[in-house]
């Protein structure tokens, strides 16, 4: 997940005017972090004084957006050298991960400008392959892709929490699962109510991944300046401690990307950048490299302190690297990395009503998930939907299984964007192009991506097919949903949803004033959209 995605989106915005209807309202994909900026300035914020506009970003914000150094570095280096086989095998996956994530993002660049949308890949493969791939793309990020990393993050800072509590032992399943419920429902009711309190844990607790991160790199090195690299030796590097089978490497190489994940987040802001035809590639060049450095040299410092049978051995791999190097100061590991995490479920949280705004734009998702409190502006039915999914995920504690089941969903999807572009350059040769790569690049990224799933449901048939299965039911439920005009009205929980959530629709009145005279009775008659003589349900709301 991205470090600072959020708080960069809620800081960055200029002014320009916005208009909403009230009936036909067309989703704005600022308006939630817009509140933010709003919350910042007033403790009661009115949005009519805050003119809605997209934020316009140079290249500094535009790395803040593309920086995908994630919480992901502290659980994945375990999953990775337990299919991975040896040292040295892993420390290729973590290196051809990245280059494969670069390969990828710049493919996502050349479809970010040509398809000029935020939303990412859902807006590509909706315009590529139509209304119905899009949706499953939607679909599955909804009910897998955000609910099983939150679930992943918040089972991370269960365990480096309460690993310290438990030296000898791995904590139990119930204890971990239970405070990664409680850190995930403290971090729901923050969302829900204010933004201001979500940008500012974002902003605090940031500090503990730079933290972290620094201790273990630095440490490593002095390591290795003092001669402890037995394990970086090649003859030792590449000795397995168990049999080498390719469908296990493939395994690897999901549990290193959901390391790398976050590298497509740009493409979800694509109308918000300054000369993205010049920043989307630049941010790619400059981000990506700088987190596959970042990503192996911190795992060249684990195996300076740790034997991969040690490192296999712990549940929280950076406290038991701070317990052998840090001595009586090993606490500071597992507070930094429980502080990173905790900040990184607040992120997952706070950025998946982008996606929610962008679904109900194009009419794929309820409008009810796209409503705001009529206070508080918060997105409130998104956010309680997305912590009930993640809470689902957490009936395991198996983070491994977890990573596979997403990263497998994830890979699936990023290789039909990426073949994407292959289509819309047979099918519109001539579309205008600001930036144009070369197709070999797609096709590598296409074959790596077809040996990674097919030797994923492999060794993971049960996992990897369970995930398939979910996206499917997304086809009766597209035809139900979207396809289905007509539908009785008993199909309709919108009016329930709005009084159960006091939620209503974005919107902002001309001129950004508060209104006046016959204007503020309307405004005052839209910011009371639950009155009993029942009326219209689809009230919009100035913040």
């Amino acid at each position: 997940m991205t470090l600072t995605f959020a708080l960069w989106t809620a800081i960055q915005a200029v002014t320009q005017q916005g208009n909403y209807n009230s009936k036909s309202p067309t989703f704005h994909p600022d308006t939630i972090l817009l509140a933010a900026q709003a919350q910042a300035q007033s403790a009661e914020p009115d949005w009519r004084s805050v003119p809605l506009s997209l934020s316009e970003e140079g290249i500094l914000s535009c790395w803040a957006r593309g920086n995908i150094i994630g919480s992901g570095i502290f659980v994945s280096p375990k999953g990775v050298m337990e299919n991975a086989s040896s040292v040295g095998v892993a420390l290729f996956v973590w290196i051809i991960t990245g280059i494969i994530t670069a390969i990828g993002a710049l493919c996502y660049a050349e479809l970010g400008v040509t398809i000029p949308k935020s939303g990412g890949d859902y807006s590509y493969v909706k315009d590529i392959f139509g209304g119905l791939a899009g949706f499953l793309r939607l679909w599955i990020a909804v009910l897998v892709i955000y609910p099983t990393n939150q679930a992943v993050i918040a089972l991370t800072f269960s365990n480096y929490v309460l690993q310290p509590l438990f030296p000898t032992c791995f904590p139990p399943e119930s204890g971990l699962r239970l405070l990664a419920a409680v850190c995930l429902l403290l971090l729901t009711w923050v969302n829900c109510s204010s933004v201001r309190w979500a940008t500012r844990v974002q902003d605090i607790f940031t500090a503990g991944k730079l933290l972290a991160l620094a201790l273990i790199i630095i440490m490593g090195i002095v390591q290795i300046c003092k001669g402890d690299y037995y394990w970086l030796e090649p003859a030792n590097a590449f000795e397995p401690f168990q049999d080498y089978d390719v469908g296990l490497i493939a395994l690897a190489f999901l549990q290193g990307s959901f390391a790398y994940g976050g590298w497509n987040f740009l493409n979800y802001v694509t109308e918000e950048l300054v000369d993205p035809y010049v920043n989307l590639p630049r941010a790619i060049f400059i981000s990506i490299p700088l987190v596959t450095f970042v990503y192996v040299f911190a795992n060249i410092a684990y195996v300076t302190a740790m034997s991969p049978q040690e490192l296999l051995a712990s549940n929280a791999v950076a406290v038991t690297f701070g317990e052998k190097l840090l001595g009586v100061m090993a606490w500071i590991m597992p507070i930094s990395v429980a502080l990173s995490t905790f900040g990184g479920v607040n992120g997952s949280l706070f950025t998946s009503s982008r996606l929610f705004f962008a679904g109900a734009r194009e009419g794929h998702l309820p409008s009810l998930l796209a409503m705001i409190h009529v206070t508080r502006c918060t997105p409130i039915p998104a956010l309680l939907f997305t912590c009930l999914s993640t809470l689902l995920m957490l009936c395991t504690s198996d983070m491994y299984t977890l990573i596979n089941y997403v990263g497998f969903i994830n890979y699936l999807f990023y290789g039909v964007t990426v073949a994407g572009q292959i289509v819309l350059r047979i099918k519109q040769p001539n579309m205008h192009r600001p930036i144009k790569i070369s197709l070999i690049w797609p096709v590598i990224y296409l074959i790596f991506w077809a040996f990674l799933l097919i030797f994923s449901l492999y060794s993971e048939p049960v996992v990897c097919g369970i995930g398939l299965a979910i996206m499917l039911t997304g086809v009766p439920v597209y035809f139900l949903g979207v396809y289905w005009d007509n539908k009785p009205q008993c199909f309709d929980m919108t009016y329930v949803g709005q009084r159960f959530c006091v939620v209503v629709y974005p919107a902002e009145s001309n001129g950004g004033s508060s209104g006046s005279g016959e204007e503020g009775e309307e405004m005052k008659e839209a910011r009371s959209p639950l009155s009993k003589d029942g009326g219209d349900n689809h009230k919009s709301v100035d913040c």
